[in-house]
């Protein structure tokens, strides 16, 4: 079974996320035995950004990385596990809030599909890029 990578590049819908975590170096960790979750902005989530938000990103990478690992959580927490929580810490250190009464959004994100196997995860498909505070 491929990684969270491999998953995230043949799924298609996540290419702006994949460059993100290119251009932040992080590749390597999220193709390391983990296991992680990761809640995985589609291409149409960060196109919702202000313009010229993803392409400034791009050049700070410090803010990207920050924003990136905010959307990973350590260990495989299936939704299963996820609908039993109110928040979740994130790998950047700060928590999400978890909202399963009403479908599941992770703050203002939904969970568009959840539940996306990988060898070393699991990938929840979200359709809003989560800013930290």
């Amino acid at each position: 079974m491929p990684d969270i990578v491999d998953t995230a590049v043949s799924n298609g819908s996540f290419n702006t996320l994949v460059a993100a975590i290119q251009a932040a170096g992080l590749v390597d960790t999220l193709k390391g035995p983990g296991p992680f979750t990761v809640f995985a902005p589609t291409d149409e989530a960060f196109n919702k950004l202000p313009a010229g938000t993803v392409d400034a990103l791009l050049k700070d990478i410090p803010k990207l990385t920050k924003i990136l690992t905010y959307h990973v959580v350590s260990g495989k927490v299936l939704a299963a596990d996820v609908v039993k929580l109110k928040t979740a810490t994130t790998v950047q250190g700060s928590d999400v809030k978890i909202d399963a009464s009403n479908g599941v959004k992770i703050n203002d994100a939904t969970v568009a599909a959840a539940d996306v196997a990988a060898d070393n995860g699991v990938i929840h498909v979200i359709d809003t890029v989560l800013i930290p505070a």
